[in-house]
């Protein structure tokens, strides 16, 4: 599905990702682990074209880095980044209206799927995005995502700040997703979600991959949690 080989990124003259190495399969939920400021938000932004990516990213068999963001969105990668970027003032069926692509047919993902899932979104389709509570703004923001139909869809810390039940739903639609036949590449500061609903997991550290593996392998690995990830 993804593969990533040998990916530099700068900012300014701060090199920030210094040959990163990573790979999502078909329905798999992979998870990116570390520190803040270590480039998992910017590894995302690579892939996307948001950041000049150097090295080799390829999708479904095709070479995409360089490609614009909205090229690469166009052949089936979601983005969801940390700030949500919902749209506050228009209504919560807008705001899912807005990830439809033109001239697809069938997709996996629906409005109906969208509120029988989260029947709070359906109560509220009518009202402003903006007065959402935080929990229900980040499934808001994936699920306008989900509604553009990507085999793969990359989600930066979607559980940040919110509740311990905000944090369920999030766990419980990320599993869901997967259900459905889609990749997931997710950037997580909490390591019990990961843990639970990862196929797999890297550990991210000063620019670089520096552990990967399966939940259990990273359970048993003392070292790698307390050096790159235990405060």
């Amino acid at each position: 599905m993804l593969d990533v080989r040998d990916l530099h990124a700068y900012y300014g003259k701060s090199h920030i990702l210094q040959g990163v190495d990573l790979a999502v399969r078909d329905r798999e939920i992979v998870s990116i682990l570390g520190r803040n400021g270590v480039g998992r938000s910017t590894t995302l932004k690579a892939i996307m074209g948001d950041v000049r990516p150097l090295g080799a990213i390829t999708f479904k068999g095709r070479p995409i880095a360089g490609l614009k963001s909205y090229e690469i969105a166009q052949l089936g990668i979601g983005y969801v980044p940390e700030n949500r970027d919902i749209f506050g003032a228009l209504t919560v069926e807008q705001n899912l209206v807005l990830g439809v692509k033109a001239g697809r047919d069938t997709t996996r993902w629906s409005m109906a799927d969208t509120y029988r899932l989260f029947p709070v979104l359906r109560e509220r389709r009518d009202a402003p995005a903006g007065v959402l509570s935080g929990g229900e703004q980040q499934m808001l923001t994936i699920c306008r995502t989900l509604m553009g139909d990507p085999d793969l869809i990359m989600i930066d810390e979607p559980t940040e700040g919110l509740a311990p039940q905000a944090v369920e739903r999030i766990a419980e639609l990320l599993r869901t997703i997967a259900e459905r036949g889609i990749s997931i590449l997710l950037v997580e500061q909490k390591l019990t979600i990961a843990l639970r609903i990862s196929h797999r997991l890297y550990v991210m550290g000063h620019g670089r991959m520096v552990f990967e593996g399966s939940p259990e392998e990273l359970r048993a690995d003392h070292s790698v949690r307390q050096t790159w990830l235990e405060v």
